[in-house]
């Protein structure tokens, strides 16, 4: 069927269906043919088989159950013959087993009868982004030459042209939410938008109206519409950090809005349907709290699609060096500051150091390293891992101050030894920096980061002083 006037998108774009009911096969080929896809039908495998052999398809749309062969099988032999072709999957009403199971031997993404032909289009307009080429990101976003972050940047490529909900899965301060966008960057949704949540910060009375919306009046409070964060994400992907922290009563409306791509804002009459791609991570393991009754089960298994693991750093200490320099040239850059050197000394006790808050642990020693360097090197001294090792022994030893993370433990620290020597010295910046053996420029930089200021400081008496320190 040859088409006139193909939207930009879908200019010279063929897709190939699958199915063997007729009924199915032409509402398929109606709507296609509307966003002026070309389309060849089969009504079984072999039929299939001998399309895909005879020409080039940019999606593939089949149903599961056909009469010569498993539809999951089918995935599997054009994801071997015909790796770039996106193989979407059409399901029986509540058969959502099935869908996941050929979502990971390698569906695009699937869409439920009865077929809702607006999920369809977006499925569709989804599918064909993938022959657009994608906005240039940093290549080196995810730093690292060792062969786990070689594997771990070819399967993010990989795993970007899938529809798949993902479980990113690593201990803290590896990267989990830089790797969730890379994957949305490299995707078809490359162009919507990446809403990052954090699941534990979210109070549980307002996550249903933070997750799905609200209309105005449906509680005290509510003064006006608010869209949740499904609908922020529609058309882009919804990134779920520390999904473990959810309780049980949201993980059963989160569980609904998945399989059903659809939301309800609170006091809403109507359900609002919503196209976006789930990605979901914790340092938890989430299985163990499977297990322990913490965590359903059913949902585990739609956000677990499949799993994707982030090495700890002191996993691949051979990226030390590259990530190193890499962020001392952010941090400087960042702090208007000149980019200091690293000596032996100093690399050599960081490829020593067992970073039990990896990345993000690096980035908290170099930046004290940066403010405490008065010259062009940064020493092993500069780092005090000593003091650091102590710090976090105190830390693992100290009560948990509720969900209290050890970056937001450091900077704690940081803050009360700061803020006791700007007491100490009556607010006298240059004097406070001076003790702290740091530059005025590195103070200012801190009290800024800390966001730390007083009323006292407006009159900024250290202004005669800077000459001593600078």
């Amino acid at each position: 069927m040859t088409l006139s006037t193909p939207s930009t998108q879908t200019h010279g774009a063929q897709a190939l269906i699958i199915d063997d009911e007729p009924d199915i096969r032409e509402l398929l080929e109606i709507t296609l043919s509307r966003m002026n896809i070309t389309t060849h039908s089969a009504d079984c495998v072999a039929a299939a088989k001998q399309l895909l052999a005879q020409n080039t398809y940019q999606l593939c749309l089949t149903d599961l159950h056909l009469p010569d062969g498993n539809g999951i099988d089918l995935v599997g032999y054009i994801q071997h013959q015909f790796p770039q072709l996106p193989v979407a999957v059409i399901t029986a009403f509540g058969s959502m087993d099935t869908a996941i199971s050929a979502m990971k031997a390698g569906a695009f993404d699937y869409v439920s009868k009865p077929v809702d032909l607006t999920q369809l289009r977006e499925l569709v307009s989804n599918a064909l982004k993938l022959r657009e080429p994608v906005t240039a990101i940093d290549k080196h976003a995810m730093i690292g030459a060792s062969p786990s972050m070689l594997q771990l940047n070819q399967t993010i490529s990989k795993l970007a042209r899938s529809q798949a909900p993902i479980y990113i899965h690593g201990e803290s301060g590896t990267g989990k939410e830089l790797v969730a966008r890379l994957i949305h960057q490299l995707g078809p949704r490359h162009a919507g938008t990446f809403v990052p949540v954090n699941c534990g910060a979210i109070p549980s009375e307002l996550m249903e109206s933070e997750f799905f919306g609200h209309k105005k009046g449906s509680f005290t409070g509510a003064n006006e519409d608010k869209i949740g964060l499904f609908q922020a994400a529609h058309g882009g992907t919804l990134f779920l950090d520390e999904v473990a922290e959810l309780p049980l009563a949201m993980q059963v409306k989160l569980l609904r809005a998945i399989q059903e791509k659809k939301v309800r804002p609170v006091g809403a009459q109507k359900e609002v349907s919503v196209d976006v791609r789930i990605l979901s991570a914790t340092h938890q393991d989430l299985y163990q709290q499977v297990n322990q009754q913490l965590f359903r089960q059913d949902l585990y298994y739609r956000l677990n699609v499949i799993q994707l693991n982030v090495p700890a750093l002191r996993e691949r200490v051979a990226d030390i060096p590259l990530l190193t320099m890499h962020i001392l040239q952010r941090l400087a850059q960042e702090a208007q500051l000149p980019l200091p050197q690293l000596a032996p000394s100093a690399l050599q006790a960081l490829q020593q150091y067992p970073f039990e808050g990896n990345v993000r642990e690096l980035e908290n020693i170099l930046e004290r390293a940066l403010t405490l360097c008065d010259s062009d090197t940064i020493d092993a001294d500069h780092l005090q891992l000593n003091n650091t090792t102590s710090t976090l022994n105190d830390f693992a030893a100290a009560p948990k101050r509720g969900d209290q993370s050890l970056e937001d433990y450091l900077l704690s620290i940081e803050k009360d030894i700061i803020l006791k020597t700007l007491t100490a010295t009556n607010w006298n910046r240059t004097f406070a920096a001076k003790q702290l053996g740091m530059t005025l420029r590195a103070m200012r930089y801190r009290l800024q980061k800390l966001n730390i200021s007083s009323d006292a400081d407006n009159s900024d008496t250290d202004d005669d002083h800077e000459g001593e320190v600078e």
